[in-house]
């Protein structure tokens, strides 16, 4: 198992992503956002070619690697009744600047959500098909991640792609399931249960996004917390994932705002202050799990 990290929730400059993941002790970066020597901030897909050059030649000066493109693929941002072209262009620009970088896994999604029942499921299920072959035939995995999207209307949805997108994998966002509506029960739609959703996934889940946070109702908002600190069930799945023996990346993607106030400490953190603590927190949990896990062992 390895660590990794959305590190443009740290800053949108490459320079201040690498010197977060090196503080941490990390070799891999989540690549989505960037911003590269004087070239403007974009998705690691949509950046000039001279950009990504320079990409290319700052991560390997400094030992970082891509592990994974959190691409806007087929993301909410993408209505399932507008032409594909789009989702398929970034694809299409996605495969040479991942195989250049030696990256393995891309992040993508099912389509934005509809209003009313009608999801026109069977379009969906063939355009993530041709998104996932054609990186299947690249030598990438896609892996479908439960956020604003159909797959994330609850785990049935999820477990709809799967069965019918062969070889389909998942990352599995702990977080999403807290603030998303439950369309897979009976109005008025609860919020998911993180548990609940991953144990019927977990047989397909490939990679892993960590998340946390709680619904506050009365405001109707999301309100973030460090790992471990919410209703994302991250101890828990946490355990489950490495007393199964899962050896995938742990990528930490906080949404914990540029600036917050850490009651432990007493100071605000600044953006990368958060990242690093939060990658700290994740670490320290993942330790306790396999302490506790080689201690019932011995016993």
């Amino acid at each position: 198992m390895y660590f990794t990290g959305f590190a443009d929730e740290a800053s949108h400059l490459l320079d201040d992503q690498i010197k977060v993941t090196q503080k941490l002790g990390w070799t891999n970066i989540e690549a989505r956002n960037v911003a590269v020597g004087n070239f403007p901030a974009g998705m690691i897909h949509d950046i000039p070619d001279a950009a990504f050059d320079l990409l290319v030649e700052k991560l390997g000066a400094a030992g970082v690697k891509i592990n994974c493109f959190g691409s806007a693929i087929a993301n909410w941002g993408k209505k399932i009744d507008d032409p594909i072209d789009s989702s398929l262009a970034e694809v299409r620009r996605s495969i040479p600047r991942m195989q250049r970088l030696g990256a393995k896994l891309v992040r993508i999604m099912s389509f934005a959500v509809r209003d009313g029942e009608n999801q026109l499921e069977e379009e969906r299920f063939r355009r993530v098909n041709i998104i996932n072959r054609m990186f299947a035939d690249a030598g990438i995995t896609a892996v479908h991640e439960n956020c604003m999207n159909y797959g994330g209307m609850g785990w049935q949805f999820t477990m709809k792609l799967v069965e019918n997108v062969p070889g389909l994998k998942l990352v599995f966002d702990t977080g999403n399931p807290v603030f998303s509506d439950d369309r897979g029960k009976s109005k008025p739609w609860p919020k998911q249960s993180s548990w609940e959703f991953y144990s019927h996934v977990r047989e397909y889940v490939a990679y892993v996004h960590i998340k946390d946070g709680r619904w506050d109702a009365q405001n109707n908002k999301s309100v973030f917390t460090y790992p471990g600190e919410g209703d994302g069930d991250v101890r828990r799945i946490v355990n489950d994932l490495i007393s199964r023996g899962y050896d995938g990346g742990i990528s930490i993607e906080p949404h914990m705002g540029a600036v917050f106030h850490d009651p432990s400490s007493g100071h605000s953190l600044d953006a990368g202050q958060i990242y690093v603590e939060y990658g700290r927190r994740m670490m320290d949990i993942a330790d306790k799990v396999r302490t506790e896990l080689s201690r019932n062992k011995r016993a």
